[in-house]
């Protein structure tokens, strides 16, 4: 079997996929992005193309090394998640061509359903509530939110009890028996973080993890964090490579990590996470805001790892899977389709096509108009 061609396939709202072809008919799917720059990883793929047609798309390890080692300038979230793509796509196709899912290739799955996330919104706590209220209705036993608003180095008393107050409503709308994770997303610094972790603790608000409290390129900042509050900090999004969860680990900075499996490196590398995260006594969450590709690409590791705690998703596969996924009382059952276990509905796809063009969002403080973080 041979690598033929690489296809991008932009979808809205701000999804890119991509099709790996061989000679013998088999089509891998990935997905392979970053957002706000899904033409540069589509670029970044078209440079890795040529090295991969005519390979054997089987040879998933020996590819990665080649993609990632032969650059000479390895890692960051372009060159990762180019990678990424082409390798979850690689796995779809050996799935494929064995016809077992992907999870029984990686040693078989250690449980029958996944855990989910049910997401929060609601920028005030009375809109939160109701949001928490629906998500537990709908059978979710760990549900996550964030930090609502830009955030200096420092902030007022009156900022952090506009984010407590919104916190405290959540909690009481889903009760102590269910989970709440809260997601600073690395919009404040860690002095602020330490201070919110401390006002969570005293109101009882007891979240199961507090996400990126700061931003990853300084891991001995997290591990302050992480010694000055008994909450357990999560991180990874923005980490890539096992090589980037070493420090991380080693250091004690976080007790979960949340590999993307369209950035990290892709669907063997965040199974490689997790066993260096499992030596450490660290929950594994895979994050994913992206597609139905990827959620199915984590949900195939997910059911793999001993230290799993609960996988993030944005969306089920409604418009682009012929079978989309079902949450059922907050889980999806263990995909058994070969390969990733999805079906893509292409002549669905062909319609939501798109140029590619799609930026994060952009956050200015009122006051002096200077960048705040996203």
């Amino acid at each position: 079997m041979k690598i033929t061609k690489l296809e991008v396939i932009h979808v809205i709202p701000r999804w890119s996929f991509l099709k790996v072809y061989t000679d013998e008919g088999i089509i891998g799917w990935g997905e392979a992005i970053v957002e706000g720059r899904s033409r540069t990883v589509e670029m970044a793929i078209k440079e890795l193309e040529p090295q991969l047609i005519g390979q054997d798309p089987r040879r998933i390890e020996h590819l990665w090394q080649s993609m990632y080692r032969g650059t000479f300038y390895r890692g960051g979230p372009v060159l990762t998640s180019a990678i990424s793509g082409i390798e979850q796509a690689l796995w779809d196709i050996l799935g494929k061509s064995l016809n077992v899912p992907i999870s029984q290739l990686l040693g078989g799955s250690v449980r029958e359903r996944i855990r989910m996330y049910g997401h929060i919104g609601g920028d005030t706590p009375a809109s939160a509530h109701q949001s928490a209220k629906k998500a537990v209705e709908s059978g979710f036993t760990i549900v996550k939110t964030g930090i609502s608003q830009p955030a200096r180095m420092m902030e007022t008393p009156a900022w952090i009890n506009t984010e407590i107050e919104r916190f405290e409503a959540i909690r009481d709308a889903i009760g102590p028996d269910v989970d709440l994770g809260i997601d600073f997303h690395g919009r404040v610094g860690p002095a602020l973080a330490i201070r919110i972790a401390k006002e969570l603790e005293r109101k009882q608000i007891n979240p199961v993890f507090i996400e990126e409290p700061c931003l990853p390129e300084n891991v001995d900042a997290m591990v302050t964090i992480a010694r000055s509050t008994s909450i357990p900090v999560a991180t990874g999004e923005r980490l890539f490579s096992k090589w980037a969860f070493r420090e991380v680990l080693e250091k004690q900075a976080a007790a979960i990590v949340q590999p993307d499996l369209a950035h990290c490196g892709g669907i063997l590398e965040g199974k490689k996470i997790a066993v260096l995260a499992e030596t450490y006594f660290a929950g594994f969450a895979p994050h994913n805001p992206l597609g139905p590709i990827n959620l199915a690409a984590s949900l195939n590791v997910s059911a793999t790892v001993p230290n799993f705690l609960a996988q993030e998703h944005v969306t089920l596969g409604v418009g682009y899977l012929k079978k989309p996924f079902e949450v059922k009382n907050g889980y999806i059952d263990v995909p058994q389709g070969p390969g990733l276990g999805i079906e893509i509905d292409e002549e669905a796809i062909a319609e939501k096509r798109y140029d590619g063009s799609w930026d994060t969002p952009r956050w200015f403080h009122k006051d002096d108009g200077s960048v705040a973080d996203w």
